[in-house]
């Protein structure tokens, strides 16, 4: 893949992401850097290499940072000061990041220092690719930063791995899928992969660990992560309206019209394509003594529809992050035409690697995500409540012998009151650091880190609603849904049988979790004609 910097699509992130396709799950996609850019490249190095021989103080350059940003570093030390400044900011504590989040690390900072914007010389760019591609992973603890003055100590534990000072996460053969892997040493693995490990210049560690790319990481790794979810929520919500004999009534398309909120309107398309000829729709449509649905069936095109265009407002706001430079201090190099008011260039200090843009629009994401699980437990809440589903008490038939799906629900009810909790905005919160220097963080880090439990929480509540809805379907039989509907109800009983008398149903509820998470049901979803597109940006 060609990276253009600046030019960076949601595909090509996604693809990133995932991964190269083939036989090596994890192995990544390989990146070339757009030959376009070395000039910008070469040009802001040079400025760099100027500032660095000059007498001027540059912060970055040849003084110390934040608040000893007024210490003067003399000309030798320069290459000590860029050396510590990796050193003692690899401070990081918990758990390793993923391999897809730190994928998407190296090719961000690559694709941002390619912008010709940062001093950095090729050979720190050249490195961050050679790494990505070998298929290497910095160990990088996912705690430590507070979204401002760039994401600090997790670049800086990936810089220091690119030096061969730190350690890479390796997981061996045979490990278990998801398994966190192991520390191994940075110069061994470097050595083997013919990799040089990076000496760095006047500017260049700054310019590595200023930046967004840990959150933003985070970030698209949330929001490309919940995409399946959200189509399961789709197709899982569609199969509940028809288990419980709801009406297609609300997603009639006069009704969004009126309103014009576009989530909204897509939403009730989904639907209407979801539930197109069902049979149990028919059977009901006439004579039927019920006024309107319960508002998690009726008003699901409100309800998810504006948590889509939530996440599409994140996905534009991220792909501008991706996208940007936001390090400190810019490099602006001289116009080509040697004409302009600084003809030698010029660094400028400004807060571009403030993540408030990413911690917003996390903050954002998270009410979404709730919200989609929110529903989801209502709706599993009105099928077990035989007043208002007319299906037999907890789904099963013989209630009082039988719980039936009693404490499923329970448990979809913790993971959406728990949801609830990690929703409350991290952008509100903000502690000083570096001795007030540094008086106002973005939290964006944590913003972006703890949507993956609220992920893996509506995913388990998908799940519950998936066998759910299945059982309310087959308290209908003969009568059959939509082709759609009737394909993802195949779906899960190829896995989990219907449940006619209590048994040991947690292993059902990790089987349809996991269909609902790896994009089983976004097939059905996708292969339906004429449907927008989820969340890509235009």
């Amino acid at each position: 893949m060609l990276l253009r910097p600046g030019h960076l699509t949601l595909d090509e992130l996604q693809a990133i992401h995932a991964g190269a396709p083939g036989d090596r799950p994890g192995a990544p996609q390989p990146l070339l850097m757009d030959p376009q850019a070395l000039p910008g490249i070469l040009a802001s190095a040079a400025v760099v290499r100027r500032a660095a021989e000059g007498d001027a103080p540059v912060y970055g350059v040849n003084t110390g940072f934040g608040k000893l940003a007024s210490t003067r570093i003399s000309e030798a030390d320069l290459a000590t000061l860029q050396l510590n400044l990796i050193r003692s900011h690899s401070v990081g504590v918990g758990a390793p990041l993923e391999p897809a989040v730190v994928r998407l690390m190296l090719a961000l900072k690559a694709a941002s220092l390619a912008r010709g914007h940062s001093g950095v010389r090729p050979v720190v760019i050249d490195t961050l690719l050679a790494v990505h591609n070998a298929g290497l992973v910095p160990w990088v603890p996912s705690q430590g930063s507070v979204g401002a003055s760039g994401d600090l100590a997790p670049l800086a534990h990936m810089t220091l791995a690119l030096m061969g000072e730190g350690h890479f996460l390796v997981t061996d053969a045979g490990d278990a899928a998801g398994h966190a892997g192991r520390r191994a040493p940075a110069a061994a693995l470097l050595q083997a992969a013919g990799i040089t490990p990076l000496q760095l210049a006047a500017k260049e560690g700054l310019a590595l660990i200023n930046g967004t790319q840990t959150s933003t990481a985070l970030a698209l790794h949330a929001l490309l992560s919940f995409e399946p979810v959200l189509e399961s929520a789709l197709v899982i919500g569609a199969l509940t309206v028809d288990a419980a004999r709801g009406s297609d009534g609300p997603f009639d398309p006069r009704i969004h019209a009126l309103r014009g909120q576009p989530g909204q309107v897509d939403v009730a398309q989904y639907y209407r394509a979801l539930l197109a000829g069902s049979a149990i729709r028919a059977s009901h449509a006439e004579g039927d003594d019920r006024v309107q649905d319960p508002y998690c069936l009726r008003c699901q095109p409100q309800v998810v529809g504006a948590c889509l265009d939530q996440l599409r407002h994140a996905a534009l706001v991220l792909l501008r992050e991706a996208n940007a430079v936001t390090d400190n201090p810019l490099v602006f190099a001289p116009e080509a035409d040697g004409l302009g008011s600084e003809p030698h260039g010029a660094m400028v200090s400004g807060g571009n690697f403030h993540a408030e843009p990413v911690a917003l629009a996390c903050d954002a994401m998270a009410n979404a995500i709730a919200e989609v699980g929110a529903i989801a437990e209502r709706r599993i809440a009105m099928l077990i409540d035989s007043s208002v589903s007319r299906l037999p008490p907890f789904l099963t038939a013989n209630a009082g012998l039988n719980s039936g799906f009693m404490i499923a629900h329970v448990t979809a009810a913790s993971l959406a009151s728990e949801n609830k909790s990690l929703a409350h905005p991290a952008s509100v919160d903000s502690l000083p650091t570096s001795a007030n220097q540094e008086d106002h963080v973005s939290m964006a880090t944590f913003a972006a880190r703890r949507l993956q439990p609220m992920i893996a929480n509506v995913a388990h509540i998908l799940g519950v609603e998936w066998l759910a809805a299945a059982q309310g379907i087959d308290f209908l039989r003969p009568l059959h849904s939509s082709a759609a509907l009737e394909q993802a109800h195949a779906l899960l009983r190829a896995r989990c049988p219907a449940m006619m008398h209590d048994r040991y149903i947690a292993p059902d509820i990790e089987a349809a979790t996991a269909r609902v998470r790896d994009g089983t049901l976004s097939c059905i979803l996708r292969t339906l004609p004429g449907l927008p597109t989820l969340w890509t940006p235009a």
